[in-house]
Formats: C-alpha cells, structure tokens, sequence
C-alpha cells in the first residue's frame, strides 16, 4: 500500500530541484572521479577507487530516495484547508502560559521543517497539540518528557 507524503508546490520545486541537481551535478561528478581513479592503475588495491564507489552507491541510493518521495507527493489544496482552525499551513501565534512569552510556529509537511524560521513539523507533539484548536482555545501540550505546556491561541495566519 503506498504511503502519501503531503507537500507544498514549494516543497515539491525543491524536491524537483534537489533530484535535478544530484542527476546533473553530483552523478557526473562522481563518475569523473571514478574514471580518474580506475586512471591510476590496479584497483583491487586502491582505497580511492573504494571510497568513490561508496560514495556513488550512497548518491543513487539518495536519488532512489528522493524519486520514491517524490512518486508519493501530494500537494495540499490550500481551498480545502479551514482558515478558523489551526491546520497544516498555518502560522499560529501562542501565549506560553507555562512560561510566559508568545511564541509563533508554522505547522509545515514533515520534509519542510526549519526551526530558525519558526516552521515545525506537523508530526511534532506541538502541532498534535495546537491542530483543530480555535483563537482564544487553550492547547495542553505533553512532550515527550511528560512535560506539559500550555499555549493559548492569539492568532491564526495562512500564507505559503
């Protein structure tokens, strides 16, 4: 049964792109170098000519990857998506009300994570505990630690 990886059409062009570079780029690099090595003489006894083959098993094993990946990507219809509630795509403002302070997360697919811009996954126990929830609802959030935070909802945003 095939698995559906959600994702955005910027994700997708990333992933496209990723998977244009490491065919174009990356593979011919790598087989330069692996003809430079089998170059330099007998290769039953050279560690370059190993260490080059290694890397290009780990390089097509890489593509193959990201190809799967991509065969199971879903773009998320955003005219879909309820803007009242927190959802994938959303950017929500909270008011830790363990802790104090407001913090903003952006709930992302899994492969478009980036915590310095606030984006975070929506597998994690935050966006499990914020999904669903209405400005003004409270989120009582336990982390894995068996801590549990408590965020108030301020806003709800939608953008790509």
């Amino acid at each position: 049964m095939k698995q559906f990886e959600y994702i955005t059409k910027k994700g997708l062009k990333k992933l496209q792109k990723e998977i244009e570079r490491l065919e174009n780029i990356e593979r011919p690099k790598i087989s330069m170098q692996i003809a430079e090595a089998r170059d330099k003489g007998d290769i039953s006894e050279n560690a370059e000519y190993d260490a080059i083959k290694e890397a290009q098993s780990f390089l097509e094993m890489n593509i193959a990857k990201l190809k799967k990946k991509l065969s199971n990507a879903r773009i998320i219809d955003e005219s879909k998506i309820n803007k009242t509630r927190v959802s994938i795509l959303s950017t929500v403002i909270v008011k830790n009300l363990t802790y104090g302070g407001e913090q903003i997360y952006t709930l992302v697919p899994e492969g478009e994570t980036d915590l310095k811009s606030g984006k975070i996954s929506i597998n994690t126990p935050i966006s499990s505990g914020l999904l669903g929830k209405q400005v003004g609802q409270i989120a009582h959030i336990k982390l894995p630690n068996n801590m549990i935070l408590d965020y108030k909802i301020l806003k709800i945003e939608f953008s790509e």
